[in-house]
């Protein structure tokens, strides 16, 4: 593969990197997956990644949100943090943010409130929505159309044809992650990825989550990274009928575009 691609949505502050983040960054690169967006999913995580990817501009950027679960966990204090590190240049949007109904780890209330906000906030800063949606649908879907949104991608995304032509209706983005190389749960994505358009497509890994259960090789710690990426493109690209090249050049300058980043 002749062709940079970029991981949307790794996890790089997660405690199962804690040993060896920085050869993780440097065995992603070696296999052609730069920049990472690393994603926020509390306050103090969203700090943390802001500050390591400040170390390396360029290759490194990251998110500012809350996820669902830690909603719980939200003040008006939340928001002002999450405005301070919006205008770094190295974070590129809002989000993890959205509604699980799945774990209810937060109250569906407090997850509908601190989701509103992040939404309005994105709007505010004119900044892309990084989302997590979960067996919540048409509440999330409401929620996005009362706000003029500009760019937003539903992260991970494994729901329903119906779901995914109604968030491509309302112009979102969609992220794909290992979960398309898994026959058993993944079986349903290799047909629905077929409708995503490629200017709205990208890909992930969700590392340390979701390691692609088709690696030739797989990890003896079974922890996903950033440089299995290749794995998951190629398994998209066999599923919609295009070489992996093709499929990496449009994934990244869709991702490239969508967050501003590596346009120089």
């Amino acid at each position: 593969m002749n062709h940079q691609i970029i991981d949307i949505g790794v996890n790089l502050m997660h405690r199962s990197f804690h040993p060896d983040r920085e050869q993780v960054v440097m065995r992603a690169e070696a296999n052609g997956v730069w920049p990472l967006v690393i994603t926020g999913t509390s306050l103090r995580n969203s700090v943390e990644a802001a500050h390591y990817a400040g170390k390396a501009p360029r290759k490194l950027y990251s998110t500012a949100g809350i996820h669902p679960h830690d909603a719980k966990n939200c003040n008006r204090e939340t928001l002002t943090k999450l405005k301070e590190l919006a205008v770094l240049p190295q974070v590129v949007a809002i989000g993890e943010c959205g509604l699980d109904y799945n774990r209810d780890f937060s109250p569906r209330d407090v997850q509908r409130k601190w989701f509103t906000e992040q939404v309005n906030l994105s709007v505010e800063l004119n900044m892309p929505l990084f989302l997590h949606e979960r067996e919540a649908f048409s509440d999330f879907a409401a929620i996005l159309k009362e706000f003029d949104i500009k760019k937003a991608v539903v992260h991970c995304f494994t729901g329903s044809e119906n779901e995914l032509k109604s968030y491509l209706e309302m112009d979102l983005y969609i992220g794909i992650t290992g979960w398309i190389c898994d026959e058993r749960r993944g079986k349903h994505l290799r047909e629905l990825v077929k409708l995503i358009p490629l200017d709205r497509l990208m890909i992930e890994t969700d590392a340390p989550f979701l390691t692609p259960r088709d690696l030739p090789v797989k990890p003896s710690d079974g922890r996903n990274e950033s440089a299995f990426l290749p794995r998951i493109l190629q398994t998209v690209a066999a599923c919609i009928g295009k070489s992996p090249d093709d499929l990496a050049q449009a994934t990244t300058n869709t991702a490239k575009r969508f967050f501003g980043i590596g346009l120089e």
